[in-house]
């Protein structure tokens, strides 16, 4: 059940209009690590997770705190299209979507929005439902969740110093503070679900170490021509998860021979070898005739 409250979580006043930088924004809203994506993402996590308590507890707060953001971020992008800057050629230029090109703005702001916010990025692609990542194993999801707003962040952060609006710039350091504090929380989770053991490394840790094939589970195999890899602690010592020990080749240690052409049903019209071609066309033939 969710009620809304006719209130902002932060003040999102521009100085003035400026719709080409609407258009930019647009990417932190309905971009593939906008707040449209954090937001579902954490609300289907809650109504998808099987843990009761402070887990899912934290993901409908955090869930309806990002709610909050896209509407912040929806009322700036509108007050930014609302009578943009005119400067002499765009006097001779009434139609507004006709402006909106000229300008480098998103001429569907116009068309489509009536001079509002949409459910799209920066280049006008829509939201899609695949960028949110809700497996039902929380250690996986909270570790997807901390690489979701360090995403986020870096993306309001380049936003930040495109540009000098002093209002614009306050609502970003506001969702910047936010994206900390979500980014430490999310790490912070998934550290505390190790702890009370209720997941571990290697994700999912239901799954049965011995049925993998542990020979090759910690070598580190280098695919490039470059060495400095082997430098890394990735590849010699312990592993994060403490059930093994890294080690370096160079190349990998396991190879099999390639496995014969398959050869697909006739009716899929394939190329077959010309060996074969004959035959195929028969049995196709038949088929035929006798379907």
């Amino acid at each position: 059940m969710f009620f809304h409250k006719q209130e902002l979580q932060f003040k999102a006043t521009p100085d003035k209009p400026d719709p080409i930088f609407a258009r930019k924004l647009q990417e932190v809203l309905g971009g593939q690590y906008g707040e449209i994506t954090v937001a579902m993402q954490y609300g289907f996590q809650a109504w998808n997770s099987h843990l009761p308590g402070k887990y899912r507890d934290l993901l409908f707060g955090i869930g309806a705190e990002e709610m909050g953001h896209v509407e912040m971020l929806a009322v700036m992008i509108a007050q930014l299209l609302e009578g943009g800057p005119k400067d002499d050629a765009e006097d001779a230029i009434q139609d507004p979507t006709l402006n909106a090109v000229i300008s480098g703005g998103d001429v569907q702001h116009a068309i489509v929005a009536g001079a509002g916010a949409r459910p799209v990025d920066s280049n006008g692609n829509p939201w899609q439902g695949s960028y949110i990542t809700c497996s039902g194993n929380l250690l996986a999801d909270f570790t997807s969740n901390a690489n979701a707003e360090m995403q986020g962040r870096t993306q309001v952060a380049r936003l930040y110093h495109m540009t000098e609006d002093k209002g614009v710039r306050s609502m970003l350091a506001f969702l910047l503070a936010r994206d900390t504090m979500h980014q430490n929380q999310w790490i912070a989770a998934a550290r505390e679900l190790q702890e009370e053991g209720y997941e571990e490394l290697p994700v999912p840790s239901t799954f049965p170490l011995s049925k993998e094939e542990r020979e090759v589970s910690y070598q580190y195999w280098n695919f490039s021509d470059g060495a400095a890899a082997a430098e890394g602690s990735w590849a010699s010592g312990p592993t994060p998860d403490g059930k093994g020990e890294f080690s370096y080749h160079d190349g990998p240690t396991t190879s099999a021979p390639m496995p014969p052409a398959t050869q697909p049903d006739v009716n899929l019209h394939g190329t077959m070898p010309l060996s074969k071609g004959p035959i195929a066309k028969a049995a196709g033939a038949v088929k035929d005739a006798l379907t």
